[in-house]
């Protein structure tokens, strides 16, 4: 089979890993794809947004199965126009990923179906707003309506903060036309769950639990960042919660979708927030987290690309999705300033003769590639995420293992967090 994977962060890179295992024989195409992927796959020069030219790529080499890694094309279309053009494609099309590409859609969606997410309003000019704020009971949450890599949700304690965040969205527009509409809404305490099902139009199937440390600083303290880490399983969910959680957001999230006439094909992912067992959904997401599925994808042991067929062709039902019983971790390394201002180009050094995969105190570890490029046969950094160094086994030995490899891989400016794999009191 002929695969093209489009996409070019850690995500991608244990994507293109997964498939690789694959019983299947493969050839893999990642479009720009990273330093890591240039390893396992041919990288095509193709930037994620250019949709025509993808699907030029993907008629001419007679390209098999196409696999969508992060939102801002399945926003603009892409399934659409790969599906009009008779090409198999995984992922949501455009209308179904307006849950993910407009808060304001989604927030609306959950309020008509009776799913339980926080109060809210919508905004779309500065006064208004302010005036709002003004009148209302802090903390409040602020989200940027569009795609923000991440990075629009902004928990302020008070007026002031919530005066200042609006004006750097409505004012300054540092997030463009994304910030063209805002959300502020009820703070919710609580505990975070990032919950992943695969969809098929009709069957779902939930995906191993996990827990990301989305914080920036140690102890979940700092900006909101794309994500720090990841373990899995997430300590704190039952199967009593993950059975609720079936019951009453995804079951009614997946029906609601029909009666709005979407037929949702991929992976959905919720953002939930629970407080005293009480589930509220923070957000949706329509594709793949990161780095969450990069520790999840280490654990699964049925073919993944059976998974994406089984989707595509709406057999999900007779397809068996199988984890391995180990617990893993993923550790990111980010260049020093992320998510704000941060520099790049430096050269990425391995050292001990590390190699993309192995094994270290009983562990078997994997290093994905984020941000990052590969001339000649030097890695240089390219982005605010760098490295995921990730590995599977016994708890302790894995993230002692990752701690390990961390101090063997150098860049100039690299940061990362100490504390990832810490289970932290439930709040």
């Amino acid at each position: 089979m002929r695969i093209l994977i489009v996409g070019s962060g850690g995500r991608e890179n244990a994507i293109a890993s997964a498939i690789k295992r694959s019983k299947k024989e493969t050839e893999i195409f990642c479009a720009p794809g990273n330093g890591g992927t240039a390893e396992i796959a041919l990288n095509v020069p193709i930037k994620q947004d250019d949709i025509k030219g993808l699907l030029s790529f993907a008629l001419e080499n007679k390209i098999d199965l196409t696999v969508i890694g992060p939102e801002i094309p399945l926003s603009m279309g892409i399934v659409d126009e790969f599906t009009a053009a008779g090409l198999k494609i995984f992922g949501p099309d455009r209308k179904a990923s307006l849950l993910e590409s407009s808060k304001k859609f989604s927030k609306d969606f959950l309020k008509k179906y009776n799913i339980k997410t926080a109060e809210y309003k919508a905004f779309s000019d500065f006064q208004t707003a302010q005036k709002f704020v003004a009148g209302k009971k802090h903390p409040l949450v602020i989200k940027a309506s569009g795609l923000a890599a991440g990075k629009g949700v902004f928990i302020s304690k008070n007026i002031k903060e919530s005066e200042n965040t609006l004006d750097s969205i409505f004012n300054a527009k540092i997030f463009g036309d994304s910030g063209e509409t805002v959300i502020i809404e009820d703070f919710i305490e609580g505990f975070e769950l990032s919950y992943m099902v695969a969809v098929d139009g009709n069957t779902y199937k939930p995906l191993i639990t996990s827990m990301d440390y989305k914080k920036i600083g140690d102890g979940d303290t700092g900006d909101n960042t794309g994500g720090m880490g990841a373990i899995t399983p997430n300590p704190y969910v039952s199967d009593n919660l993950t059975n609720k959680i079936n019951k009453t957001v995804i079951e009614p999230t997946l029906e609601g979708l029909k009666k709005e006439g979407i037929k949702y094909k991929g992976i959905l992912y919720a953002g939930l927030m629970i407080q005293n067992e009480e589930i509220y959904v923070l957000e949706f997401n329509v594709r793949f987290g990161d780095p969450e599925t990069q520790s999840i994808l280490i654990r699964l042991e049925s073919d993944i690309l059976d998974l994406f067929l089984s989707v595509i062709n709406e057999n999900l039902k007779d397809y068996e999705l199988i984890f391995d019983n180990s617990n893993s971790i993923c550790l990111v390394l980010s260049s020093d300033g992320y998510p704000n201002k941060y520099k790049t180009g430096y050269e990425v050094s391995f050292n001990d003769g590390l190699k993309c995969l192995g094994h270290m105190k009983s562990a078997e570890y994997f290093i994905f590639h984020a941000g990052t490029k590969k001339t000649g046969e030097k890695y240089y950094t390219t982005g605010g995420r760098v490295i995921n160094i990730c590995a599977r086994g016994k708890e302790l030995e894995i993230n002692s293992a990752v701690y390990d490899i961390a101090k063997k891989i150098n860049f100039e400016n690299k940061y990362y967090r100490k504390d990832i794999g810490k289970i932290y009191a439930r709040p």
